[in-house]
């Protein structure tokens, strides 16, 4: 059964939410790593997994699957990269890893490190 598979709120409005995430993500790929709290780690690394695993198949509709996802020709570069799909061909998912990393010293929120594998 699936229930209560469904995204955090994470606090935000749902254009704000996927904003956020959309950066998120976009941020990950060009910079290999990224701190932030838990709840948004979360979130990112679980849409970026699916844009990587749509990636994989390096053809026209991937392309356009992922560019539908994350509207970044330079993200969509550097996906698409030789080094990139070479490095996740063999993985069948992990891509990505959250490292807890503090608390925020303003309002206690815990903080993490995302990188990918």
């Amino acid at each position: 059964m699936r229930h209560r598979k469904g995204n955090a709120k994470i606090g935000l409005p749902t254009d704000q939410r996927l904003a956020l995430i959309k950066n998120g993500a976009r941020a990950l790929i060009l910079e290999k790593q990224i701190k932030t709290t838990d709840a948004r780690a979360k979130q990112i690394s679980k849409y970026v997994e699916r844009i990587i695993t749509k990636a994989k198949k390096n053809d026209v509709t991937a392309h356009r699957e992922v560019f539908k996802l994350i509207a970044d020709k330079l993200v969509i570069a550097e996906l698409f990269s030789k080094g990139m799909l070479d490095k996740y061909a063999e993985m069948k998912g992990g891509y990505t890893r959250i490292i807890k990393f503090g608390i925020r010293r303003g309002d206690a929120a815990s903080l993490s490190v995302l990188e990918l594998v």
